[in-house]
């Protein structure tokens, strides 16, 4: 199942969160001073990382409801809530999860 299309959204969301924490080694002390010492630098490393996070929750949801898991569990209870660990984890167990073949619990049923 390596090119599920859940698969393809979880590998563009891991490539989307690797560049999002190469935007943020930026901002740490190696690197902080050369990143501030421009301001359209600082601005398009803020930008970049901005849009790259962006993306890997996209991505991460997009993969999500492909393997029909939920969307808002596996993006906002884990990716946004538990930043920055949660996005990694969630990527983790969605990928387990397909690989394995492990179905969704199904949804409750209101009657």
């Amino acid at each position: 199942m390596p090119d599920s299309p859940a698969q393809k959204a979880y590998a563009a969301s891991t490539v989307s969160l690797l560049l999002a924490l190469a935007c943020l080694a930026l901002f740490l002390p190696p690197f902080l001073e050369q990143t501030t010492a421009s301001v359209l630098r600082t601005v398009f490393t803020g930008l970049a990382l901005a849009t790259s996070l962006l993306l890997h929750w996209a991505f991460l949801g997009i993969g999500a409801r492909r393997a029909g898991r939920s969307v808002g569990f596996w993006v906002g209870g884990m990716a946004v809530l538990l930043f920055p660990i949660g996005g990694a984890a969630a990527l983790v167990l969605l990928s387990w999860f397909s690989s394995e073949g492990v179905a969704p619990a199904p949804a409750p049923h209101h009657g």
